[in-house]
């Protein structure tokens, strides 16, 4: 029996854009929404429901679920932060947010949607805008990898010193996020404790 052929996968362009978001210190959270509507909400390992929780997200997807389904089809991952997660971010009396991850996508509710680059110069694709109940993590800066390593070290020092762009007044940010476009792929960089596995932390 001839086994089945695996071809070897396409590689990413080295020098493509990056895009340094900061990164959230809450909890992952995922909405998928189906081709039919349906609505199912996660952790980073679960599925979770208002009944069996995760810091109260599945309730407040449910308190939103006319807003969250404008998401359309498809499975939309974030962070859900705020009072009483991890840092808390100086958020008070209960608030939390969600802020999305895919920030080429979305734009926010009330700006203008920007154009996302294609390989094809020719396919014009637009931002879709986010509902008002849901945010964006915010991006720091776009750079070609080639400029990475200082793009990070400036990013690094700018949240040291200025503190968080998520929650600003908030002194202690976790870190930043280095996603690469044509990779598709996302590394993290920490303030605190970054060459210690977090399993140990």
């Amino acid at each position: 029996m001839t086994p089945e052929f695996q071809e070897f996968p396409k590689m990413a362009r080295f020098s493509r854009e990056c895009i340094i978001t900061e990164k959230i210190d809450g909890t992952n959270a995922q909405i998928l929404i189906t081709d039919d509507g349906d609505l199912f909400v996660g952790s980073r390992t679960r599925w979770i429901t208002p009944q069996n929780d995760n810091h109260g997200f599945a309730a407040w997807v449910e308190a939103h679920k006319e807003e969250v389904l404008k998401l359309g089809p498809g499975r939309h991952f974030g962070e859900w932060w705020g009072s009483g997660i991890q840092r808390g971010y100086g958020l008070e009396k209960g608030e939390k947010r969600l802020s999305l991850f895919n920030v080429s996508r979305w734009c926010l509710h009330g700006q203008e949607p920007q154009q996302i680059p294609t390989a094809d110069p020719r396919i014009v694709k637009m931002q879709d805008v986010l509902p008002e109940c849901i945010g964006l993590v915010p991006v720091l800066g776009r750079v070609n990898f080639d400029e990475v390593n200082r793009a990070v070290n400036l990013w690094i020092t700018t949240l040291q010193e200025h503190g968080s762009y998520a929650s600003p007044g908030f002194l202690k940010p976790e870190g930043i996020v280095v996603f690469h476009v044509a990779a598709n792929y996302g590394f993290k960089k920490t303030l605190e404790k970054d060459k210690t596995p977090k399993s140990l932390q």
